[in-house]
């Protein structure tokens, strides 16, 4: 196969491969416009600072094409989140699961997976200190309230200390209506899981004191012979 030069225009293949995407496309905001669309996710963060879950997209009947919205996972992430089928109450779509993925790695995920726009859900965690901070938000605008179904439930280890949702045992819920932005805002404390631990401190300390007793030894015998030579003469 020849190679196509930057400025050469685009097979017919590739024409209709855009033409099919552009439809879906189209065909998925058609429908959620409706307020069609239901998506669950439950996460839990672990003290090791990765986050586990699994994410419910579907839509009634499974329109368009009966398998619900199409989702794209990155690709770096594609081992490491799997995709099955989803059938609950009439809404027909995608079931994701992942264990262990980074703050980052959720991040970039969940943007990609929208049902609706490249934005419509935002969300980062960070760490500062020993605490780790929850931000972001689920634009609804484009989805109207006749059945939309839109929820999320986030797991901290350690106290919660701030949150805008509705909190209980360690566990904040968001519900967001249709035709708004919602905001998801917590903050989570617990230790830092690659900070040094105070045995380790101990333990550092406890060998710069014997390195400085060392020096100070051999200083001090490297001295005295000279002295005593002095006192000699």
């Amino acid at each position: 196969m020849s190679p196509v030069s930057p400025g050469s225009p685009p097979t017919r293949p590739t024409r209709r491969r855009s033409v099919v995407v552009l439809a879906a496309m189209l065909a998925v905001v058609a429908l959620l416009s409706t307020g069609c669309v239901r998506v669950r996710a439950g996460l839990a963060v672990s003290p090791q600072d990765t986050v586990s879950g699994t994410i419910d997209i579907g839509t009634p009947d499974g329109a368009p094409g009966g398998n619900g919205p199409p989702l794209q996972v990155p690709s770096d992430l594609s081992s490491d989140v799997t995709v099955t089928r989803y059938e609950q109450d009439g809404y027909v779509g995608s079931h994701l699961s992942f264990e262990d993925l980074s703050f980052d790695d959720v991040s970039r995920l969940l943007p990609q997976i929208s049902p609706t726009t490249s934005s419509a859900v935002r969300l980062q965690l960070r760490r500062a200190g020993d605490r780790v901070i929850l931000s972001g938000q689920v634009d609804l605008t484009r989805v109207s309230a006749e059945s939309a179904d839109v929820q999320l439930k986030m797991a901290f280890p350690g106290t919660i200390r701030q949150t805008d949702g509705t909190q209980s045992q360690g566990v904040v819920s968001w519900t967001f209506a249709p035709g708004e932005v919602g905001e998801v805002n917590a903050v989570a404390d617990y230790p830092d899981p690659n900070a040094p631990s105070w045995v380790s401190w101990a333990l550092l300390l406890t060998l710069v004191v014997l390195v400085a007793a060392g020096v100070v030894f051999a200083l001090a015998a490297a001295t005295r012979p000279r002295v005593d030579r002095r006192a000699r003469r």
